[in-house]
């Protein structure tokens, strides 16, 4: 562990409410652990659960706008402010909605600047090609991201792109779990049957094209033996419930809110089968690479995915589960039935979890941050 000589304070800014961003607590834990002052920024809305104890500090904005256009313009207002005011040595931006605020202050306090892109930003699919919100981040990005000196991305795709676009070097950090003994946990204490196939999606953005709605709807193919459980948050939750009570689905699906991530890892663990079925209709979702994929890798739960490049990389380079190219719900239920009615594929996908999950580690991940931290120290 290399600390710096004098402890240095990292201002670190999201436009989330912190509560489920586990690649920025990893990062903020690392950088303690490296020694630095961490204070993290985000926002609060009204629905916004408390955060348990962290070894680093924190700190929520309350906003009058909670979307659109004003929201990232009062974020960042109301960032700026905050950076400009706190003491802090090292700016560490995360995601570009976050990143003019930060870059404003760099250059006033003259401090130096690390920026953490997520995603492919401009290419989500609530940018419409052509709409002023598109055109308004890319001019953003277009401005900043040539100056910047040290960025870093997850994954090699996203980089690659970054990397001619702008000729500026970007490293990669993949949001990987960290390496730690298995999560022990009984469905008999989750309420969850005994003697189901239990099929899981999670995630903190179960947004519209990531495949939620079809893999409901392919519950309708399916007999009671198995059960598709879905935990986390996004914009397409209250359609799902909608979904599931149009097709008198409520004996095969189950839709839990967002919890604490130590208490998502005991689904996941005990889930016979994790999904990420992310559609290929735009660039930001073809590129991706979901915490979930390494989450159910860690927990020994074999995948089922879509055919997108980086998703794909995994799947096959481990072989820990299954592709599809298809989204339509009659050919999900004929794929999921074949899954567990071929035990002794599903066995060998499942024990090969075991070893990926041994080269898949946060720990791996946490050299290239600290060949970036340690020339800031």
């Amino acid at each position: 562990m290399n600390k710096p000589h004098k402890q240095k304070r990292v201002l670190v800014s999201v436009s989330n409410d912190l509560y489920s961003d586990q690649r920025v607590h990893k990062v903020c834990s690392f950088l303690i652990d490296e020694g630095f002052d961490v204070l993290l920024i985000g926002r609060k809305l009204p629905e916004s659960k408390p955060l348990e104890k962290r070894n680093y500090q924190t700190k929520r904005m309350y906003l009058l706008f909670k979307k659109g256009a004003l929201f990232y313009a009062e974020l960042n207002i109301r960032l700026f402010f905050v950076l400009l005011f706190k003491k802090g040595d090292v700016l560490l931006s995360n995601d570009l909605d976050t990143l003019l605020a930060n870059f404003l202050v760099s250059k006033i306090k003259r401090k130096k600047l690390v920026y953490d892109t997520h995603e492919y930003f401009t290419e989500v699919p609530e940018l419409k090609d052509g709409s002023l919100a598109k055109k308004t981040w890319l001019r953003i990005e277009r401005w900043i991201f040539p100056k910047l000196k040290n960025v870093y991305t997850v994954n090699d795709s996203i980089a690659s792109i970054y990397r001619e676009k702008y000729k500026v070097e970007v490293k990669v950090v993949r949001n990987i779990p960290k390496q730690m003994d298995k999560v022990k946990a009984t469905r008999k204490e989750l309420n969850l049957p005994e003697d189901k196939n239990i099929i899981l999606l999670q995630g903190a953005g179960i947004n519209i094209d990531r495949g939620a709605e079809e893999m409901v709807l392919s519950m309708k193919y399916l007999s009671n033996d198995y059960l598709f459980l879905i935990i986390g948050g996004g914009d397409v939750i209250d359609i799902l419930k909608q979904m599931v009570w149009d097709n008198n689905l409520s004996e095969r699906v189950n839709i839990l809110g967002k919890i604490p991530y130590d208490q998502l890892k005991k689904y996941t663990s005990v889930a016979d089968l994790g999904v990420s079925m992310d559609k290929n209709t735009n660039l930001n979702y073809y590129y991706s690479l979901p915490n979930k994929l390494f989450d159910y890798i860690h927990a020994g739960t074999p995948v089922l995915v879509s055919d997108l490049i980086e998703i794909k990389r995994i799947v096959e380079t481990y072989n820990v589960g299954w592709i599809t190219s298809s989204h339509e719900p009659k050919q999900i239920a004929e794929i999921i039935k074949t899954i567990f009615e071929n035990k002794e594929d599903y066995k060998i996908k499942k024990d090969n979890t075991e070893q990926a999950s041994k080269h898949l580690t946060w720990q791996n991940e946490e050299e290239v941050l600290r060949q970036i931290y340690s020339s800031l120290s």
